[in-house]
């Protein structure tokens, strides 16, 4: 697991799926097809303008898919592309290092 093959791999997992909002909102979405205001309110310490960058970027990376309805007043729905939704093998894995982790700092404080 030391091989550089490796280290870039998880490099540039990283770049895709990396930073403080990027997994929240994939998790979000894997619940199915939200709009914007859904996820805002869903995650109300993320500001709209990062929420918008975020989305962009996923969608950029293929992992969503962002769907405008020509109405008034605009409507524009987000869900997880098909390649996005392999995601869920990675949130997975984080879901339960992260109990075992909360389980490891509960005993830790005793």
């Amino acid at each position: 697991m030391g091989d550089l093959e490796f280290k870039h791999a998880v490099e540039t997992t990283l770049k895709v799926i990396g930073g403080k909002w990027k997994l929240v909102i994939l998790c979000h979405l894997l619940d199915g097809v939200k709009r914007f205001s859904e996820l805002k309110r869903s995650m109300p310490n993320i500001t709209q303008k990062m929420l918008t960058q975020q989305l962009r970027e996923l969608e950029q990376d293929g992992l969503v898919h962002r769907q405008v309805y020509c109405q008034v007043p605009p409507k524009v729905e987000y869900s997880l592309t098909e390649y996005g939704k392999s995601i869920k093998e990675v949130l997975d894995v984080l879901n339960g290092w992260g109990r075992r982790h909360r389980v490891r700092m509960k005993l830790q404080k005793q």
